[in-house]
C-alpha cells in the first residue's frame, strides 16, 4: 500500500521505517527540515528512560494548581491567558493521578511502549548508520538525601512493579561516579537498562535519510486536512497539493487535534511547552545523564556541551515563548554544576522552545481513527515521545498491516476519551 505518514519527529519516522520494512511505499509529509529545531524530537532530554511509567500527574498534586497559576517561572506553570481553555485538559490531568490506584493502571501502558527502548533506538540507529549517538549504561537520580528518595517510595514502587531495577548509591558512591556534581546531593539511584541519545536531531534526520534512500518520499510541505469519502481515505491533503494513498498515520505531534478530528475523534490534546539551555562547549556535566530531585530537569552531556531539559508551561501553541523559563534552567544548572563558568556570555547559552504534544492521562492515542479506519493516529506521547517512538512504530506497522500487533494497543486507543 501507499502510506502518507504526516510527521517527521521520532515518531513519524519510527513508522516509516518499519512500514517500509512491511514492504509499503511511504511519503512523509513534514513542513521542516527532519530532525530541525522545529521538532519537539530535536530539543527533548535525550533520555531513553525505561523507568519512565508514571502519568505527569501524582496524587495531591492538585494543591499545587495555586501555585501554578502565580509563579510563571515554576517547573509546571499555566498562563492566565490560557487557562480558560485549559480547564478540561487539567481537570483531566489532574484526575488521571488524583489516587495511586489510578496511577497502577497507566503504568503497565506505559510500560509497555518503553521497555527495552535504548536496545530497539540502538537496532534503528545502526540500520540508519548512526548506532554511535545512542548510548546505554544506565540513568542516575540523584537525591540531596536518602530521605528524599524514601519521600517518593510510592512512585518507585510502582516501578519496581513494573520490573525495573535500580541500585542505591551512598554519597561516596556517587561521588566517585559523579565527582564534579555540586556536593548537595548525597544518595542515588542508578536505573541499569537505561540509555540516552547525544543528539536526537541528527539521529531522526538520519531516520528519513534512510526511508528516502530506500525509495520513500518525503516531501516538505504542510498537511492541510483528509480526503474521506464514503468513511474511506482517498488522499491527504497539504499547502502542495493532495497526495492520493491508501492509508495515513497522523504523527504530527502537538499539532494533529485538527487532522484528527476529521478523521472522527475529538481528542484532548494539549501542548506542554518544554524549555532547554544548552552550554556550548561546556566540558563538565555528569558522566551518566541524570534527573535531580529538586530539579526534575534532565542533565545530558551532548557533543554540542551540556544540555539542560524540562519544565512544563500550558500556554498553548501561539503564545510566544517566556525565555525567563531558560533562564532558571542556566541558574539551576550553575547551582548544580559548580565548574561551569560563572560569567557565561550570551552566544554560550543556547536556549530553546518546543511543544510535547500531551494527553492528560499521559498515554498516546495509537490506534485506528474512528470514522475511518485507514486512518491511524501515532501522536500524544509527552514526555515519552523519545523513548517510545521506536515501540510505536512497530506498532503502527502492525495495524496498518494487519499483523497481531507486537504490544496490545487497546490502553492508547482514541475511543477512551469518548
Amino acid at each position: 500500500m501507499h502510506v502518507v505518514v504526516i510527521g517527521a519527529g521520532i515518531v513519524g519516522a519510527a513508522c516509516a521505517v518499519e512500514l517500509q520494512r512491511d514492504g509499503h511505499a511511504v511519503t512523509i509529509v513534514e513542513p521542516g527540515p527532519p530532525g530541525g529545531e522545529q521538532a519537539a524530537s530535536y530539543g527533548n532530554g535525550c533520555w531513553l528512560s525505561p523507568s519512565s511509567v508514571l502519568p505527569v500527574a501524582a496524587p495531591g498534586l492538585w494543591r499545587k494548581v495555586p501555585g501554578w497559576l502565580a509563579d510563571p517561572l515554576g517547573p509546571l506553570a499555566v498562563r492566565w491567558s490560557y487557562l480558560p481553555r485549559a480547564l478540561p485538559w487539567l481537570w483531566r490531568f489532574l484526575r488521571a493521578g488524583w489516587s495511586w490506584e489510578r496511577v497502577r493502571t497507566v503504568a503497565p501502558a506505559m510500560r509497555a511502549l518503553v521497555a527495552g527502548c535504548p536496545e530497539r533506538h540502538l537496532a534503528l540507529a545502526e540500520e540508519a548508520g548512526v548506532g554511535h549517538l545512542i548510548h546505554r549504561g544506565g540513568l542516575l537520580y540523584p537525591f540531596p538525601s536518602r530521605a528524599d528518595f524514601l519521600a517518593e517510595s510510592e512512585s518507585w514502587a510502582i516501578r519496581r512493579e513494573q520490573g525495573i531495577e535500580w541500585t542505591e548509591l551512598d554519597a561516596n558512591e556517587l561521588r566517585q561516579r559523579e565527582p564534579v556534581l555540586d556536593r548537595r546531593y548525597t544518595f542515588a539511584v542508578h536505573v541499569h537498562e537505561g540509555g540516552h541519545c547525544v543528539d536526537p536531531g541528527a539521529y531522526v534526520a538520519a531516520l528519513v535519510e534512510l526511508v528516502v534512500s530506500r525509495g520513500g518520499t518525503l516531501l516538505r510541505a504542510k498537511a492541510q486536512g483528509l480526503e474521506i469519502e464514503d468513511g474511506r481515505l482517498v488522499a491527504v491533503r497539504t499547502d502542495s497539493g493532495e497526495i492520493a494513498c491508501d492509508r495515513a498515520v497522523i504523527a504530527a505531534g502537538a499539532w494533529s487535534k485538527v487532522l484528527a478530528a476529521e478523521a472522527g475523534d475529538d481528542v484532548p490534546l494539549e501542548t506542554e511547552r518544554g524549555y532547554h539551555a544548552l552550554f556550548v562547549g561546556a566540558e563538565t556535566g555528569p558522566r551518566t545523564p541524570m534527573i535531580p530531585s529538586d530539579g526534575k530537569m534532565a542533565n545530558v552531556r551532548t557533543p554540542q556541551g551540556l544540555r539542560i531539559a524540562g519544565q512544563v508551561e500550558i500556554a498553548g501553541l501561539e503564545a510566544a515563548p517566556n525565555w525567563k523559563r531558560a533562564e532558571v534552567l542556566r541558574d539551576y544548572a550553575l547551582a548544580t554544576w559548580p565548574e561551569l563558568p560563572r560569567d557565561l556570555k550570551p552566544e554560550q547559552v543556547k536556549v530553546w522552545m518546543g511543544h510535547r504534544p500531551s494527553m492528560p492521562d499521559s498515554l498516546p492515542v495509537i490506534g485506528k481513527a474512528s470514522g475511518c479506519g485507514e486512518v491511524v493516529h501515532a501522536f500524544g506521547h509527552g514526555h515519552i515521545g523519545l523513548a517510545a517512538g521506536a515501540m510505536t512504530g512497530r506498532l503502527v506497522a502492525d495495524i496498518v498491516s494487519g499483523k497481531t500487533p507486537v504490544i496490545d494497543p487497546a490502553p492508547y486507543a482514541p475511543s477512551r476519551f469518548r
